[in-house]
């Protein structure tokens, strides 16, 4: 009875001791890839518990719109840990994507998305390729805000932010050091988008010249992304904004050898979630054939985030070799490299039978070989003085020539705010615009104080009042202009922030 009783102790010790884990099992080929993981898990002596939550394709068709319950939520709420398969958003009914919904709602900021290649056990074209992918993960495009203005003209707002780009840079820079890697890419385009792009940039400047041991550069994103593609070897990290690391970090993957392979962490500040970047799969669902190497290698981010390390080595280098011992499932077998061909369950098999054994070719996994944890600071607001110079204001107008809309808007407006210039898609086509430039249905027309200043040749604006805005709406409407929208035109400490129309 003693006995009993001491063993029950131990258990409840035990208990206590582990981690719990939110499992979301997913849609199409999900249940079948988590349930290998898992039994990795389970035989390599994880420190963790298994609680599962519902999400997906048949939480959104029982009519619950954003994918999820609420039981789903709490249970999250309590573990803080996520380990999730891939889900169905159902296609046609408008559904937001569970996927950003998660990753934003839980301040998922950092997706973190690594590839080596595997060669010459998964066939790839680049050898010595071994790169990571940071991608900032709530803002950007997938803000998801967007707009039918005229009958010609859709808009999705783009927004950066300065603590988004700050934390996401930072924390790309902290891996690096981290896990001992040796530089730092970053990827923008702006030299079109010079503010937005160009505020991504400007911190990520500022930020490496406080990791002076870390090699860093800046890659337009078009250029850079051909250079990945044909010349991965020469990239580490890379870090950069959503849309951008999206497409990167596919293509990547890609090259590598295969999509299936690759897992990704979703790192916020209280909560983390781990998965592949794949998709669900439906089309092989249920054949038992499906890779389950992507969530086994998001698995074992999770046990590196837990500083499980040790443990992350032994199931990455047991994963390991079993690709080098060519076994290998449907996607990825090949008749003369691979040996054995096997379903979902006989790989996670294979695995398990490889616990404490290391690959004799391919790169050995230490992931403990960097330095010190990775340390996001509080956002710090920087206050500017902000002063009002003018508006942009949007309107639906059915004409073609710029040259009378510009007229009639002057004979509409009387205040003290004038018309500078009217662009159509970002062109300026009024005043002196050219007749080559075609045009919608969607005019942004920029009005500012009649008084220009210029100093050394730059135009200053002159500071106005919102009341003066309210007035030349009134106007504008008297006159029957269809109004879309208005967009304030600010400066910061005297520095613009708002673009120039192309040709101004």
């Amino acid at each position: 009875m003693e006995n009993e009783l001491t063993k029950v102790e131990d258990l409840k010790k035990t208990d206590k001791a582990l981690t719990k884990v939110a499992v979301a099992y997913g849609d199409g080929i999900g249940p079948e890839i988590m349930k290998a993981t898992l039994k990795i898990l389970k035989a390599s002596g994880a420190p963790l518990s298994f609680e599962p939550i519902e999400v997906g394709e048949q939480v959104y068709l029982a009519g619950n719109t954003a994918g999820i319950s609420g039981e789903a939520w709490e249970i999250i709420s309590r573990n803080k840990i996520i380990l999730k398969a891939p889900i169905t958003t159902p296609q046609g009914k408008g559904y937001k994507s569970l996927n950003v919904t998660l990753r934003k709602s839980l301040g998922l900021f950092a997706n973190v998305r690594p590839v080596s290649a595997l060669h010459p056990f998964v066939k790839t074209n680049f050898p010595n390729m071994d790169i990571v992918v940071i991608r900032e993960n709530e803002e950007d495009l997938y803000a998801g805000i967007e707009h039918r203005q005229t009958q010609d003209v859709y808009q999705c707002l783009k927004l950066i932010t300065r603590p988004g780009s700050e934390k996401i840079i930072r924390y790309a820079f902290e891996y690096a050091r981290a896990y001992n890697r040796k530089k730092v890419t970053c990827m923008v385009k702006d030299n079109i988008m010079k503010i937005t792009d160009g505020l991504f940039h400007k911190v990520f400047k500022e930020i490496a010249h406080e990791y002076p041991d870390i090699e860093s550069n800046t890659q337009i994103i078009d250029i850079g992304s051909a250079k990945v593609a044909a010349r991965p070897e020469q990239f580490d990290v890379i870090v950069t904004s959503n849309l951008y690391g999206d497409i990167i970090s596919d293509i990547v993957a890609e090259i590598g050898g295969s999509v299936g392979m690759a897992g990704s962490a979703n790192i916020g500040k209280e909560v983390a979630m781990f998965e592949a970047i794949h998709g669900s799969a439906p089309d092989i669902a249920g054949q038992k054939i499906a890779n389950p190497s992507g969530l086994i290698n998001a698995a074992v981010m999770l046990l590196a985030h837990l500083k499980q390390t040790k443990l992350a080595d032994s199931l990455k280098n047991a994963w390991l070799k079993t690709i080098e011992d060519g076994i290998h499932t449907p996607d990825i077998y090949e008749e003369k490299s691979s040996v054995l061909r096997v379903n979902t369950d006989e790989f996670a098999d294979a695995v398990i039978e490889r616990l404490g054994q290391e690959p004799e070719h391919l790169k050995v996994s230490v992931l403990n070989e960097g330095t010190g944890e990775i340390q996001i600071p509080e956002y710090t607001r920087k206050v500017a003085k902000k002063q009002l110079v003018g508006v942009d204001v949007f309107i639906d107008w059915a004409g073609n020539n710029p040259q009378e809309i510009g007229e009639q808007l002057q004979k509409a407006t009387s205040n003290s705010l004038k018309l500078k210039m009217i662009t159509n898609r970002g062109v300026k086509v009024f005043p002196n615009g050219i007749p080559e430039t075609y045009c919608t249905d969607h005019w942004r027309c920029r009005f500012v104080k009649q008084q220009v200043q210029l100093k050394n040749d730059t135009p200053q604006y002159l500071s106005i009042n919102y009341s003066d805005v309210i007035d030349l709406l009134v106007e504008l409407q008297a006159s029957d202009f269809d109004i879309i929208k208005t967009e304030n035109l600010y400066e910061f400490d005297g520095q613009r922030g708002f673009s120039l129309g192309q040709g101004e």
